[in-house]
């Protein structure tokens, strides 16, 4: 499905589009969207990263007098 949005572009701007789309054989709403989504995946990458630094040693102390060995050992297998 698509679907259709207007944008206003700084002259300057839309004739960078313009040419841009041209030298790299594409429509210009291709290399919009093209551009959309790759700074989407760095703003997504970015987000999914920072989750991760906030996650990152939040189990430190969790089995502090546990270890490998001794859960082993009191599994019932």
């Amino acid at each position: 499905m698509t679907v259709r949005k207007n944008f206003v572009f700084d002259k300057e701007v839309a004739s960078h589009l313009s040419e841009m789309a041209k030298r790299e054989h594409k429509s210009q709403t291709a290399l919009v969207q093209e551009m959309i989504e790759a700074h989407y995946r760095e703003i997504s990458r970015q987000e999914r990263l920072r989750i991760a630094k906030e996650l990152a040693g939040s189990c430190n102390g969790c089995f502090e007098e546990s270890t490998i060995q001794k859960i082993k050992a009191n599994m019932d297998v």
